[in-house]
């Protein structure tokens, strides 16, 4: 993002920061993997950092998870970790391809596309 002077604004944060320094979840999460938010009492989300916060209200429509961390514009590695934390918690679902069939499943290459075109 620039900054009125024609330059580049540092972040606030170091985006690491909110993972606890993590860059990689407890389990692999692919980029493409499908995150939806799963219904929650109003309550939890008093807990929760803003970030989660953002990804919660972000998924009440289905984004992948390279959209979140562009949407959010965090690097992947925090995204990743942000949103397999929520999952753990049961606070969003995660939605994996199946890429045991041997193709690709078409919907979720739509998606994928949909979501770059949008970036």
């Amino acid at each position: 993002m620039l900054g009125g002077d024609g330059t580049e604004d540092e972040p606030l944060f170091r985006p690491y920061a909110v993972t606890g320094g993590r860059a990689e979840p407890d389990y692999h999460l692919a980029m493409e993997t499908l995150v939806s938010s799963a219904p929650i009492m109003s309550d939890d989300l008093s807990l929760l950092t803003p970030e989660q916060e953002a990804i919660i209200v972000l998924c009440h429509s289905v984004h992948s998870v390279a959209e979140i961390s562009a949407l959010l514009r965090v690097p992947l590695g925090v995204a990743r970790v942000l949103v397999a934390d929520l999952a753990d918690e049961g606070l969003v679902r995660l939605h994996l391809p199946r890429l045991d069939q041997g193709q690709p499943d078409l919907n979720l290459l739509e998606r994928v596309l949909s979501g770059l075109r949008r970036l």
